[in-house]
């Protein structure tokens, strides 16, 4: 790796560092100072509060807990590997850099994961729950009596609470496919062909190995 390349791996390296950074500040200050109290209403639209889910981003869950965080684990992992190799293989700085805040964005929610559980005597050991802050009701209202399933009901959009982690592994991945989809169409395509080039090596050298 040239000293470009090094440059390049550092600075994404820090965005990555600075995502968690903030994000965890941010959680810890959301349960220190909101808690199980009030929200804190900062506009109509956008409140600040303190809610734990034990699933992915936005609360979506997968399979059990456990499996989870092993998952978001393996997840880093690989992206970890994948930035160094957009490194190593020339790919757009831009590219890099919503690869970065996704790996930013997983790394900060795995760290609740991993460590929350036992930290705030919630849990064991991976067992952890991801903490959340922002709430935005944009447009609340009710669903008409004609509407199907929820006529009558109370409205919400947008009601999902996230953090600072979601907001980065979700600006990460939709930047990558509105504005960098060639790049992902290459990123998929050279793997694809090394997977190739290593069944052919591994064919050839069993080859070798029967004669």
């Amino acid at each position: 790796m040239n000293s470009e390349e090094k440059r390049i791996l550092t600075g994404v390296s820090g965005l990555a560092v600075l995502i968690i950074v903030m994000d965890q500040l941010l959680k810890y200050w959301v349960r220190v100072h909101i808690g199980d109290g009030p929200n804190i209403q900062v506009t109509n639209w956008f409140y600040l509060c303190f809610v734990q889910n034990n699933g992915m981003a936005f609360g979506i869950t997968l399979f059990n807990k456990i499996f989870l965080t092993l998952f978001r684990v393996v997840a880093v992992a690989g992206l970890i590997y994948l930035i160094c190799y957009e490194v190593r293989k020339k790919y757009s700085l831009g590219f890099v850099v919503g690869s970065a805040l996704i790996l930013g964005g997983a790394t900060g929610n795995i760290i609740d994961c991993l460590f929350y559980g036992v930290l705030f005597n919630e849990g064991a050991f991976c067992y952890g729950k991801v903490v959340d802050m922002f709430y935005f009701p944009l447009i609340q209202g009710t669903w008409p009596d004609w509407f199907p399933f929820w006529s009558g009901e109370p409205f919400v959009f947008f009601r999902p609470v996230f953090n600072l982690a979601d907001s980065a592994i979700t600006c990460g991945v939709f930047y990558l496919l509105i504005f960098k989809n060639k790049e992902l169409a290459r990123l998929f395509s050279d793997s694809d062909h090394s997977s190739k080039e290593n069944k052919e090596e591994k064919s050839e050298n069993d080859k070798d190995n029967n004669n």
